[in-house]
């Protein structure tokens, strides 16, 4: 069976595939709603100076809501905010670290409070941003400012990112794919066309030749092909079961593997260095002086020091983020538990050290990965002159989140098959009843 023939064929796969564009509409409609008691003219000046700081990031992450301050200018950074602190707190607070070991019941618990954390965010960001606002008076960006505008402007915010949060839910559930995921996808890929329209205008007007425009689309084929041999890529450990007898039957002794991945932190570890090494310039803007002004100067993009930062804080984050999510510690416990080890390698405690050892090293391959892809763009800028639109974190979430989905399309056509092949049987698969 084709993938064509899948979507069409499959009523469970379609459904999921249409429910899951319905969601995005209402996401990108969403977008264009904008807050009340904004002057739209004043806000596109006050965005075209905050370029380079964590705003502009944040502008890309939610497709431009931000940039036009709608009802989704928040985006779901406020919820991939919290569930990033809870995820760090189940390390440290052993409450969280033991409702974490209860199975469905104790994740449940956890996103319960990660939703707490997002509503707080929310209102603490949403009431920061308003009063951000009001303080530029040249131009005015508020028409009338005061405690109302605060509140309403809060309210606002925080409802629209409690709506996208409930909608990313709903198309993780129902739909295909990671909704969160696929929601800042989408924002990103609404810029694309814009970048596109941007080359092709520079081109018409001679700022651009034709050979940068080749340049251009070689690194753009290189910079992908790359992100998807390194995504899929993986370091596999070798694993064997020892054989077990119980009663007659002879239990184990199969081999397998166990992968580890050479970009095990994902998009983290930028994302985080960005937030970070920005935070001076977005501070300079709400709070102007000389001593800010000039130690924003000196780490903003394109110079030497925010280069080296942006690859060191890179890479720590990608040993940090790896070490909390990947405890190597409770994989050799489980591989004791169940009879398995490392050829070579002695159970419990050196066969945890070998996987962290051999973990390391990946990582380490992971973090120079990532900073060369997230600074190529930078680079191009500054040494040819070159815009480039479809390169560091936001390549890496395109193509991350695409091989995702079509990795569940393909589980859904694989299911399909299986049951292609039982259809003389009295065994069949759920789709069979529907």
């Amino acid at each position: 069976m084709s993938g064509a023939d899948g979507l069409v064929k499959i009523p469970e796969l379609r459904k999921r595939i249409l429910f899951t564009l319905l969601m995005l509409a209402v996401y990108r409609i969403g977008v264009h709603i904008p807050t009340p008691g904004i002057d739209g003219a004043a806000l596109q000046q006050v965005f075209a100076n905050m370029k380079g700081t964590i705003f502009g990031w944040f502008n890309l992450f939610s497709g431009g809501a931000l940039e036009r301050f709608s009802i989704f200018a928040l985006g779901v950074m406020p919820y991939i905010s919290s569930s990033i602190i809870f995820q760090l707190l189940t390390v440290v607070w052993p409450y969280l670290h033991d409702l974490q070991k209860e199975g469905e019941q104790g994740r449940k618990k956890i996103t319960q409070y990660t939703r707490y954390g997002t509503v707080l965010l929310c209102l603490v960001q949403g009431y920061g941003i308003a009063a951000g606002l009001e303080s530029y008076n040249n131009p005015p960006v508020v028409s009338d400012p005061g405690m109302a505008f605060k509140l309403m402007t809060t309210i606002t915010l925080t409802s629209g990112t409690v709506f996208l949060m409930w909608i990313g839910e709903q198309m993780s559930e129902r739909g295909i794919g990671n909704g969160i995921s696929l929601l800042i996808y989408a924002g990103i890929a609404a810029g694309v066309p814009g970048g596109v329209a941007n080359t092709f205008s520079l081109y018409r007007s001679g700022e651009l030749s034709f050979f940068k425009i080749l340049i251009i689309l070689a690194i753009i084929i290189a910079t992908f092909f790359v992100i998807i041999f390194v995504e899929r890529g993986a370091r596999r450990i070798p694993i064997q079961y020892a054989k077990r007898i119980v009663g007659r039957k002879v239990y184990g002794g199969q081999n397998t593997n166990l992968p580890l991945k050479v970009n095990t932190a994902g998009v983290i570890p930028p994302i985080f260095a960005s937030s970070l090494i920005m935070f001076p310039a977005t501070l300079t803007t709400f709070f102007p002086s000389p001593k800010m002004q000039q130690f924003a100067s000196l780490i903003a993009p394109g110079t030497l020091i925010y280069n080296v930062l942006f690859v060191a804080l890179i890479v720590f984050f990608c040993f940090f983020y790896t070490a909390v999510t990947f405890k190597t510690d409770d994989v050799a416990d489980n591989l004791k538990k169940y009879g398995g080890f490392i050829p070579g390698i002695r159970p419990g405690q050196p066969t945890a050290q070998y996987i962290d050892f051999v973990l390391s090293r990946v990582t380490l391959g992971g973090a120079v990965y990532i900073s060369v892809i997230c600074v190529l763009p930078t680079l191009l800028t500054d040494t040819m002159n070159v815009p480039f639109y479809f390169g560091g974190t936001s390549v890496l979430i395109l193509v991350g989140v695409a091989l995702d989905t079509v990795a569940q399309i393909e589980t859904f056509l694989l299911t399909r098959n299986y049951e292609g092949f039982m259809k003389h049987t009295r065994l069949k698969g759920r789709a069979a009843y529907s």
